[in-house]
């Protein structure tokens, strides 16, 4: 197998993308106009000339994004009220930038007019776009294209996966709703059709959170679905506080819901193998989903975040079946053996020694969890030693994500927040009831431990809202990871990252174009001259409802060295090669039928 380097315009290697005819890797110039060939940033710079004292600059409102969430709230405190909802970072139309999927709960009889349609709603990110046949980069621009594309999706919204069902080369989109789930097919022209019936996915459960693996390696993505808790319809339960006080009910005051596995058949229709694979032996109140190689057997297995009910380890057997081993990897509780409210997942490598960590979003007075793993599937909760006990246990978490917002070579946490009992507070000579938190930014010190950096983010970050889906990606293709989040009842904030190219980076994107779509776990390492190297996983999933950007990008901080990269594909087959220049993104593709090597050869 010959690998082909090439350093093309950004523009044009963004329309090779769509036709996916590019080398096995291509070098994507950023076109970051703020950054001087081998210069950094200017610190604080931000399109159209505006300037942030801030980490992240809200654009929500001059780029487009006017949605605003409607939780059907009535008065009566159902516990649905405070779940949705999420968000997807997804290039529909495969133009080379990330456009946005917001989803949008149903219209409750009783409730307050909504000022938006309801709906969930589809924004095309026209940063880069055809003009007189070419490809252009504008400023900062999204148009709201849901009814262009066809989709009506009204149903009661919680989530959104995001999945290429067909291997078609398009992403497709499946719903996660209070009810019967929806699977939007892309049909590569810039609409979508339902295929739920046909395919067979429309789970009636309460779905939040989904994600999209090939549980069986033939080459097609399968769908697991974490389902909440089960409440009869026009059952509506009466809760209060320790006080007295009418509060919205716990998870635990209904019977908790069974998980949902779909395997694609490959014809366009996807077969319920829950029973059989096993993860319909236990019932618990299923929040967030991500899925990791954690044996390093070739099999993707998973992870689930159960409110208020031991998390699950669902590892592949690779036979179809899967056994729970969360409890005995040490991640299905914490380190005091109690079962905690988790709700949001990250998965990264945050110590750079070879294998992903896990991080938990909970309760507030509960902290939020890192589970060290240690491997061969051990797990420790390890939370003080990060320091991350003291700085999460006044916030109540949802949506999460690794990612190196400075570029600075190490990976940070942020985490929306958002509390689902009201807190109350003296306002003048009254009180106010409320479930608004600030959201929390952790920067990675890079010996250990967590620092909140939540004051110097900006107002996206620290002005009191109720958040809760949250995704990440390169909204701007500047080479710094920018991020997309939800509130509950409130507007979308769309945080445009006015730091991260101070520093130099790297971004990769793996595809196989066997398949004809992004390698989902897929593992990037970076190999350094010094011997060491760092280890990211291609991946969309995880958080809290929502879906993020595949490409993996690395910071590389003030180091101009190019680093060897090296590709282990979810099969074992593994490939080296190198770029030619920092601060791109590089395209590597897998063309042949390569022999694999032994699964998890390195």
């Amino acid at each position: 197998m010959r690998i082909h380097l090439k350093s093309i315009p950004g523009f044009q290697v963004v329309f090779l993308w769509a036709l996916m005819a590019c080398p096995l890797l291509v070098a994507c110039d950023s076109g970051n106009p703020d950054r001087a060939e081998g210069g950094a940033a200017s610190p604080g710079s931000g399109a159209g000339g505006q300037t942030s004292d801030f980490i992240f600059e809200d654009r929500s409102r001059d780029a487009g994004i006017d949605f605003v969430h409607q939780n059907g709230a009535t008065g009566e405190l159902l516990l649905s009220e405070v779940v949705g909802s999420g968000v997807a970072l997804v290039d529909v139309d495969q133009d080379g930038d990330l456009d946005v999927y917001l989803v949008q709960d149903t219209e409750v009889e009783g409730a307050a007019s909504p000022s938006t349609p309801i709906g969930d709603r589809l924004f095309r990110n026209d940063l880069l776009r055809l003009e007189d046949g070419k490809l252009v980069e504008g400023p900062l621009r999204f148009v709201d294209v849901t009814e262009a594309a066809g989709i009506t999706a009204r149903g009661a919204g919680m989530g959104v996966a995001v999945g290429d069902i067909d291997n078609d080369g398009c992403y497709d989109l499946y719903v996660l709703n209070r009810g019967p789930n929806q699977l939007w097919r892309n049909r590569c022209d810039g609409t979508f059709e339902d295929v739920t019936a046909r395919a067979g996915v429309g789970d009636e459960r309460w779905g939040v959170s989904a994600s999209f693996l090939d549980i069986d390696s033939d080459g097609y993505l399968d769908i697991y679905v974490a389902n909440y808790v089960n409440i009869p319809e026009g059952e509506n339960r009466a809760c209060s506080s320790p006080s007295g006080i009418p509060e919205y009910c716990s998870p635990q005051v209904f019977s908790p819901e069974v998980d949902t596995l779909l395997r694609n058949r490959g014809d366009g229709t996807f077969e319920d193998v829950s029973v059989s694979s096993g993860i319909r032996g236990a019932a618990q109140n299923g929040l967030g989903v991500v899925t990791r190689d954690f044996n390093r057997d070739g099999f993707p297995d998973l992870y689930v975040a159960n409110d208020m009910t031991p998390n699950f380890l669902w590892v592949n057997r690779g036979d179809g079946t899967f056994e729970d081993q969360a409890l005995l990897s040490g991640s299905a509780v914490n380190r005091s053996g109690r079962s905690e409210a988790s709700m949001g997942l990250a998965l990264a490598d945050v110590d750079w020694d070879g294998d992903d960590d896990i991080f938990v979003t909970h309760l507030s007075r509960e902290s939020h969890t890192m589970y060290r793993n240690r491997g061969n599937l051990s797990f420790e909760d390890d939370t003080p030693s990060f320091g991350l006990e003291s700085l999460t246990n006044e916030s109540t978490g949802f949506g999460t994500h690794f990612f190196d917002y400075d570029n600075d070579g190490w990976l940070d946490i942020i985490v929306c927040s958002g509390a689902v009992t009201s807190t109350r507070k003296r306002v003048s000579t009254t009180e106010e009831v409320t479930l608004r938190q600030p959201n929390q930014l952790f920067r990675n010190s890079g010996n250990g431990t967590f620092v909140d950096v939540s004051p110097q983010a900006g107002p996206g970050i620290t002005d009191l809202e109720v958040s809760r889906g949250l995704a990440v990606g390169d909204i701007d293709n500047d080479g710094d990871a920018d991020v997309i989040l939800t509130n509950n009842g409130g507007p979308a904030r769309l945080l445009i990252n006015r730091v991260g190219t101070e520093n130099r980076w790297l971004g990769i994107r793996v595809v196989d174009r066997r398949l004809r779509r992004d390698s989902l776990g897929a593992r990037v390492r970076l190999i350094f001259a010094d011997g060491s190297s760092k280890v990211q996983t291609v991946r969309v999933d995880g958080s809290y409802a929502s879906s993020s950007d595949p490409r993996v990008l690395f910071g590389l901080g003030s180091s101009t060295e190019i680093p060897e990269v090296e590709v282990i594909w979810p099969d074992g087959w593994t490939m080296q090669t190198q770029p030619e220049v920092l601060d791109s993104y590089w395209v590597v593709e897998r063309t042949g039928k390569e022999a694999p090597t032994a699964a998890g050869e390195e």
